[in-house]
């Protein structure tokens, strides 16, 4: 069992509640990482969200850092003690600390593990979801393992900080035929003029989010229709409806793209319809 430490004000789970200057994640981004939302005092799709992690580590020959039965305890009792009961809960797993190497280190060397849950104000996020926010496109530049959920994110940091300084609040990858892929941190969909949501098959070329899952189960409750194929940014840009998804945005209306305004500017009622379904619809484990 990892220890529980109380660091820069927040439990933190961690074997050494300190990030050793040889772990692999720190010199070589050679980890994967897993977030959840806490909504109302549940952990959502906490299950989804193992098997991906699960499926990260198998990909990149990481053992799990403790028993992976273990792990939703050690989570649970994270965000308790932070008191989080709307806000996030962050798992990462390196392949442990060992001598600067671009080799893997020697068998035994055992994986790193953090574990940290931090608060957040679902009204603020709803008061975000009603205003809808904007997007910018940027050319793909990411390693082609994007499916796999790396902690090796600085050209999504470049992006999002692209779409900051353009007074927007999320970045989309868009391929050399014009493609879109996905955002810096969530999937993209548009809803068509005739209400069926599309999103680019999650197969390759884009992380197959968790919430995105989800909402294909959202969509089946609300007799919505599905089609996973691939859209152009102009297809976007007249769109019905545009979004994102992702643990910590669920829905996110998308209004503008580049500038453009989507639709008549603001979200749509098929966007907030998913929105206001999902948490029903979500597997929730207690916190």
């Amino acid at each position: 069992m990892p220890r529980i430490a109380y660091v820069n004000g927040r439990y933190v789970a961690h074997a050494e509640a300190s990030v050793h200057i040889e772990d692999r994640g720190y010199q070589f981004a050679d980890g994967v990482y897993e977030v959840c939302e806490v909504a109302r005092g549940f952990i959502v799709d906490m299950p989804r969200h193992l098997a991906r992690l699960n499926r990260s580590l198998t990909e990149l020959s990481i053992d799990w850092p403790i028993t992976r039965g273990v792990l939703p305890l050690v989570m649970r009792e994270v965000v308790r003690r932070n008191h989080v009961i709307d806000g996030l809960v962050y798992v990462q797993v390196t392949r442990g600390v060992a001598s600067r190497e671009f080799f893997f280190p020697p068998a035994g060397t055992k994986p790193s593990l953090v574990v940290t849950a931090k608060k957040a104000d679902p009204a603020a996020a709803a008061k975000r979801a009603e205003s809808g926010i904007r997007v910018i496109t940027v050319p793909e530049n990411r390693w082609d393992r994007v499916d796999i959920k790396s902690v090796g994110l600085l050209p999504n940091v470049l992006a999002k900080q692209k779409a900051k300084e353009a007074g927007a609040q999320e970045a989309w990858f868009v391929d050399v035929d014009g493609t879109v892929k996905e955002g810096g941190s969530s999937n993209a969909w548009i809803i068509t003029g005739d209400g069926v949501l599309v999103t680019r098959p999650a197969e390759h070329g884009i992380l197959r989010g968790i919430t995105r899952t989800t909402l294909f189960d959202v969509a089946a409750k609300l007799g919505l229709k599905i089609e996973e194929r691939g859209f152009s940014v102009a297809e976007a840009k007249a769109a019905r409806e545009v979004f994102i998804s992702s643990a910590t945005t669920i829905a996110m209306p998308v209004v503008a793209i580049d500038g453009a305004a989507v639709a008549n500017g603001h979200p749509g009622s098929i966007t907030v319809s998913l929105r206001q379904a999902f948490f029903d619809v979500a597997e929730k484990s207690p916190a």
